[in-house]
């Protein structure tokens, strides 16, 4: 499985929340949020469009930075 690294412009504790519950809707998915310096670490073999549509989905501006 790939690690991917994303940013994800959160500023909260809801923030978030709203990217785990966006994840855990995917199967065959580990992660690990960095709330203090915005980045999202995900395993997975999906691909990367996949991952970013999903964590678009948390309403929050979203970039891929690449694999880790």
């Amino acid at each position: 499985m790939t690690t991917h690294e994303f940013f994800v412009d959160m500023t909260c504790e809801g923030c978030s929340g709203a990217v785990t519950r966006v994840l855990k809707k995917l199967a065959d998915v580990k992660f690990d949020i960095d709330l203090p310096n915005k980045k999202v670490f995900i395993e997975s073999d999906k691909d990367t469009d996949v991952l970013l549509e999903t964590l678009k989905k948390t309403g929050k501006t979203v970039t891929y930075i690449g694999p880790k």
